[in-house]
């Protein structure tokens, strides 16, 4: 058999839809990223859930806030 005849030999098999043979990869990517972006929707606002405690760090260490910055 010569390299001619096997591509024609290949060419004539039909292997139906392709797409549909290999959709399992899609629905598993789309799972994956649907799943990422719940994880990352549940740390909405989680600074908003301890603002009290961030009010509170603030006024017993107002003078230390004061002097960080740039040029320190």
């Amino acid at each position: 058999m010569t390299f001619a005849t096997i591509l024609v030999s290949a060419a004539e098999e039909s292997h139906g839809n392709v797409m549909l043979e290999t959709i399992v990869f899609p629905i598993i990517a789309i799972s994956v990223f649907a799943l990422l972006g719940l994880v990352t929707l549940s740390y909405r606002h989680t600074a908003n859930r301890h603002a009290h405690k961030a009010e509170a760090y603030a006024k017993s260490h107002a003078k230390e806030l004061e002097q960080a910055g740039h040029g320190h």
